[in-house]
């Protein structure tokens, strides 16, 4: 009974361990990319198009590794500090939506390209990093994407992606400025939200049949 027990505390402690045991950033980045880039290549409905299967990927792979709240606070800048919890949350949930469609559309052209992450070197209690990426293809030239991370509670978390040098959160900031200057924030988050609408009726469009 005693073996047992110990036996059993030696397993409670093993899974303490992996769980507080954080993925390395550059880990983090490759595993994902490959991991999606294993599932395209497999699944031909992706390679069609298939909006509800490429939603349900991104959503079940990647979404889990991004930090939108920080992502839509870098985008909004300083008028985030004047919103209300209620505006933030919603400011969020339509600017995730948003940036869902966007990133879906990677899928959609997806073919025959190959994700380089380069290895990492950080310092020990490091709590932002830069992960550097290059997506190639045969002819043409290759695409620097770097993701900008942050350490959390939950383990790293991207915030940014700059693609060839290009903020993706960023290059939101100077439209969102004005939105809110003509509109006050309800005016953005409402922008925001008849453009995802859209979007979504678009894309249910394209996936009934004719």
């Amino acid at each position: 009974m005693k073996e047992l027990l110990k036996i059993f505390a030696g397993l409670v402690c093993a899974i303490g361990v992996a769980q507080a045991e954080v993925v390395a950033p550059d880990v983090l980045i490759r595993s994902t990319v490959d991991e999606v880039i294993a599932i395209i290549r497999q699944d031909k409905d992706i390679q069609a198009g298939d909006q509800k299967k490429i939603l349900a990927l991104v959503d079940a792979k990647v979404l889990p590794h991004f930090d939108f709240e920080r992502m839509t606070q870098l985008a909004v800048g300083r008028p985030w500090r004047t919103a209300t919890p209620e505006q933030r949350q919603a400011l969020v949930r339509e600017f995730r939506n948003m940036l869902v469609r966007t990133y879906t559309k990677v899928f959609t052209v997806y073919r025959d390209q190959a994700v380089e992450v380069k290895p990492l070197k950080m310092a020990a209690d490091a709590t932002e990093v830069t992960v550097q990426t290059i997506i190639r293809k045969p002819g043409a030239q290759p695409v620097p994407v770097n993701y900008e991370l942050k350490k959390s509670g939950e383990g790293w978390k991207a915030y940014d992606i700059f693609i060839e040098g290009v903020s993706m959160v960023m290059s939101y900031r100077g439209t969102f400025n004005t939105q809110i200057q003509e509109n006050g924030i309800d005016g953005l988050i409402k922008t925001l939200a008849d453009k995802n609408i859209n979007a979504a009726n678009v894309a249910l469009n394209k996936e009934e049949p004719k």
